[in-house]
């Protein structure tokens, strides 16, 4: 039994939701999988006009040119070893070398780092218009249901209507907001960790600018911030997470290597998967940046933002398809 087989089975036979990853992924479902059908009934057995028209299919769905050569080539290599001609048996092959593809033998992390005892720090990065603040709200208002006593620091000083999204975000909530219009990003971020040691707060999430146009001031000031982060709290920030809108497809990716370059990410939030038919997007941030995405937006409401899980996407993109 294959991969999929065996992930198809687990959701099939148990009373496990798929929660917002079936309506979620409904876009790409519906343009990439069908897509993969129409391909294995075109072409009863798999040869080169096959493959060609594959490759098109998953760069369409926003893999990218060299996960997917890398990825149809493997795929080549075991159509030929195991004398594969059927173009239905690759269909279930295909997904269960995708799915090896993401986890490449290794076990994904996905989890938020949380401090057993003291203050866990969840540092925001991204550009202006992905969905950053409306992300960093929606975590709040998770952790705060999950007991956690919150706090939100608005470290984009500058940027017109940014720290006002975010006191909005807190009062919904109820969590309390650090923000100072117009002051140093830092100095902001230091008068709120210390706020949050003196009383004890278990999570706190910082907002900061999205400015990626001029690369040195952005590092610079990301450097300040995490020297002051650091300052007060040691191995702080636990998390540094850089929120990218899916519906921007390889600039996404573009921005995904620029911050990379810049600070150190350790986790992607792949904001409005729903609004996008090009889900395969996942894919190829982790082979093409090799940081794991952690949080997914599938819809608009503050429970549609979830945890990212491997077998709930594998398992909702391509239910339909085997």
């Amino acid at each position: 039994m294959g991969l999929f087989s065996k992930i198809k089975t687990f959701f099939g036979n148990k009373d496990i939701s798929l929660g917002t990853y079936d309506e979620g992924l409904k876009k790409t479902r519906g343009e990439f999988v069908s897509k993969l059908s129409n391909l294995s009934k075109k072409y009863k057995f798999v040869n080169d006009d096959y493959f060609e028209e594959l490759e098109n299919i998953l760069i369409m769905a926003d893999i990218g040119v060299n996960t997917v050569l890398k990825f149809v080539d493997l795929l080549k290599d075991r159509v030929k070893r195991e004398n594969i001609k059927d173009s239905d048996t690759l269909k279930e092959i295909i997904v269960d070398e995708l799915f090896v593809m993401y986890v490449d033998e290794g076990i994904i992390d996905s989890k938020i780092h949380y401090e057993e005892a003291g203050v866990t720090v969840l540092l925001f990065v991204g550009v202006n218009g992905v969905g950053k603040t409306t992300t960093i709200g929606k975590i709040a208002s998770k952790l705060k249901n999950e007991g956690k006593k919150v706090m939100l620091i608005a470290g984009d000083t500058f940027r017109a209507g940014a720290v006002e999204q975010i006191m909005a975000w807190g009062e919904r909530s109820n969590v309390r907001v650090v923000s100072k219009q117009n002051a140093e990003p830092a100095s902001v971020i230091y008068d709120g960790l210390e706020e949050a040691i003196n009383d004890k707060y278990d999570v706190v999430l910082i907002d900061t600018a999205g400015r990626l146009q001029n690369k040195v001031n952005l590092m610079q000031e990301l450097s300040k911030i995490n020297k002051v982060i650091k300052s007060k709290i040691a191995n702080a920030p636990q998390e540094t997470l850089l929120v990218i809108d899916a519906t921007t497809g390889q600039n996404g990716i573009s921005q995904a290597k620029a911050f990379k370059e810049i600070t150190d990410i350790t986790g992607i939030v792949l904001t409005k998967l729903d609004g996008t038919a090009k889900g395969g997007i996942v894919l190829a941030i982790k082979e093409e940046i090799g940081i794991p995405v952690k949080f997914v937006g599938l819809g608009e409401k503050e429970s549609d933002l979830e945890t990212f899980d491997i077998e709930k996407y594998i398992y909702g993109l391509f239910k339909d398809l085997v």
